[in-house]
């Protein structure tokens, strides 16, 4: 769970934007990656946005942004030695 904002934004990028490893050239990945940042802050719609996009979010002050919980861990031993 801790990494799953950095892996959604990873595959993102991966799968929407069609930045993927065969990209060798470094300033052109780079290119990619920040047009892609901002298409998915300013273009593309997101569901936890109440289909607004990032920026239009951030900017109005009538929707509530969603809050997702961090998952609580528990205490249980699977393995005893």
């Amino acid at each position: 769970y801790e990494n799953a904002i950095a892996e959604r934004i990873n595959g993102i990028l991966k799968q929407e934007f069609d930045i993927a490893k065969n990209v060798k050239d470094f300033s052109l990945k780079r290119q990619l990656i920040v047009a892609a940042i901002k298409t998915y802050n300013n273009v593309r719609p997101h569901f936890s946005n109440h289909m607004l996009t990032p920026r239009q979010m951030h900017e109005q002050n009538k929707l509530k942004r969603k809050q997702y919980k961090s998952k609580k861990l528990n205490n249980d031993v699977i393995v005893q030695l």
